[in-house]
């Protein structure tokens, strides 16, 4: 899609469209050995551009709205920490993964997001002025390239994404800002309205939750920021793309301070009918940006895109090969099959995890936790 004929975010979001952001790359990379898990980081985009654009393609035939560079963890201090690469630079990284982006994004009538997240510098205590100066980078590299909006993501301190905004502003473009925090908020005791209320004061246009918790407990999150814009008398669009694991005992930690993280998570993974009730308690508490993280895979991407298509106006391509709420099963030759074709069954499903032996929550370990 020609440049001059792309509708930009802000104008998708105040027209009240719905927009579906893609699902998690780190992880699915990981799994289809892409990725080295620990540091995450994202060299794939060069190493293997392959494997990226494909996933890219699987998200976006799944109705994402919005493709994300590759580009997480992708700040210099993060690669140099992780020793994953010694040959290959943050910057051709962020080259790589613009292009990949925004030819997936062109095959479509997708936005691409040029993404910046936290860095182990803040955390570190570095100067606002060094850290800033990484984002600075980074954005420096997304600059040269066709990006329609930038996403400041997974910053589990409000002060961190405060300086990433300040700096993405200065491209010129909107931004977006999701932190990785739950109700109780972020690592500093700052609430979640609060830590709303200084992300739109920095300049963020979009502000939400991404990643560490599971879904409904985001939306819950999600909430709070926006009691908190209210309050305040600010205005900003709300953004939720959660984590793709269930997470009841909803540490501060997330997801990281479970003891199944990272290589035995599967047992927690979402259903698409999970993905479904997620997608309409977003759309409900007024959230138009509406995608997932770790975890979320394309069919979970589907399942949003299918939940909410009456008020998108259109399913997504994937859908071809997916009746809704089972409808296929209407056909099938085993009577106890085919009497599961329908919204009923699978809404009301409580599934089993095939572990009698195992519990059903764990216990979290969060050095952080007071």
């Amino acid at each position: 899609m020609e440049n001059q004929k792309r509708r930009g975010i802000l104008e998708r979001l105040d027209a009240g469209e719905v927009v579906v952001g893609d699902g998690g790359y780190v992880m699915q990379l990981e799994r289809r050995g892409y990725v080295k898990a620990g540091h995450w980081t994202p060299e794939a985009a060069v190493e293997h551009p392959e494997a990226v654009r494909q996933l890219h393609r699987e998200f976006l035939r799944a109705g994402a709205s919005v493709i994300q560079t590759f580009t997480f963890y992708c700040s210099e201090d993060k690669l140099d920490l992780s020793g994953n690469v010694t040959d290959i630079t943050g910057a051709q990284i962020n080259n790589a993964a613009c292009d990949l982006a925004r030819e997936v994004a062109n095959e479509g009538d997708a936005l691409v997001a040029g993404g910046v997240s936290q860095t182990p510098l803040y955390a570190n205590k570095g100067s606002e002025s060094e850290v800033k100066a990484i984002f600075k980078k980074q954005l420096d590299d997304f600059q040269k390239k066709d990006i329609d909006f930038y996403l400041v993501e997974f910053c589990d301190y409000v002060g961190e994404a405060v300086w990433a905004v300040e700096v993405m502003k200065t491209g010129g473009k909107p931004v977006g800002a999701t932190l990785c925090i739950s109700p109780d908020g972020d690592r500093d005791g700052v609430p979640p309205g609060e830590c709303a209320v200084r992300l739109v004061q920095a300049g963020a246009d979009m502000v939400g939750i991404n990643c560490h918790l599971d879904p409904l407990t985001c939306v819950r999150t999600v909430k709070l920021m926006k009691e908190g814009l209210e309050k305040a008398g600010l205005k900003a669009h709300l953004m939720v793309q959660p984590l793709g694991f269930h997470t009841p005992e909803c540490n501060t930690g997330g997801y990281v301070s479970l003891p199944e993280y990272p290589f035995a998570l599967e047992t927690r993974i979402i259903t698409r009918w999970d993905v479904h009730k997620y997608a309409r308690e977003a759309y409900r508490a007024g959230i138009r940006y509406i995608g997932g993280c770790c975890g979320f895979e394309p069919h979970h991407i589907r399942a949003i895109a299918e939940e909410l298509a009456a008020e998108r106006g259109f399913l997504p391509p994937a859908s071809v090969k997916h009746s809704l709420w089972g409808a296929t099963l209407e056909t099938h030759t085993k009577p106890w099959v085919k009497a599961r074709a329908g919204r009923k069954y699978w809404e009301n499903l409580l599934p089993a995890s095939g572990r009698p032996k195992c519990p059903s929550m764990a216990t979290p370990v969060d050095k952080y936790e007071k």
